[in-house]
């Protein structure tokens, strides 16, 4: 028979069983683990969960958060500390609601891989130049978070 492996039963098989959520089709998490094969070596209890948590705090109800894993599963390699809590913070400091703050992560995750300072911030600064005021910014940053 089958003879027990530690590293596929303890750690592959339940992350395998955490992405079958409800908006998350098989074919989606074969799709998923193409994109990201690390996402197999990542912790379910320091790394996916406590994002996913942290997600549905920001006001993600779980189908967005199952699009934004599906969308972005590099979202798990990004720490919340150095990453994801300072870029949302940011966005809600320039003026985006918590909706637009959640559908920019669900329609573009890769945001959090930018860089605030060499990246998102100076194209703000250009758009203010410009005549942009935050709030349209705000506006356009949750549409179009890949800016």
């Amino acid at each position: 028979g089958q003879r027990f492996n530690p590293d596929v039963d303890d750690k592959i098989k339940p992350i395998f069983r955490w992405l079958s959520r409800p908006g998350i089709a098989d074919l989606e998490i074969r799709q998923i683990v193409v994109r990201y094969p690390l996402i197999l070596r990542k912790s379910l209890e320091k790394n996916m969960k406590p994002i996913a948590a942290w997600l549905n705090d920001l006001g993600m109800d779980d189908s967005q958060v199952a699009k934004a894993i599906s969308k972005g599963p590099k979202l798990f390699s990004y720490s919340l500390e150095r990453h994801l809590q300072p870029t949302t913070q940011w966005m809600q400091d320039l003026g985006m609601n918590a909706s637009q703050v959640a559908k920019a992560i669900a329609t573009y995750p890769k945001l959090f891989g930018y860089s605030l300072e060499n990246n998102v911030k100076p194209k703000v600064q250009a758009l203010r130049e410009r005549g942009f005021a935050d709030t349209q910014i705000a506006n356009l940053l949750s549409r179009f978070p890949q800016l």
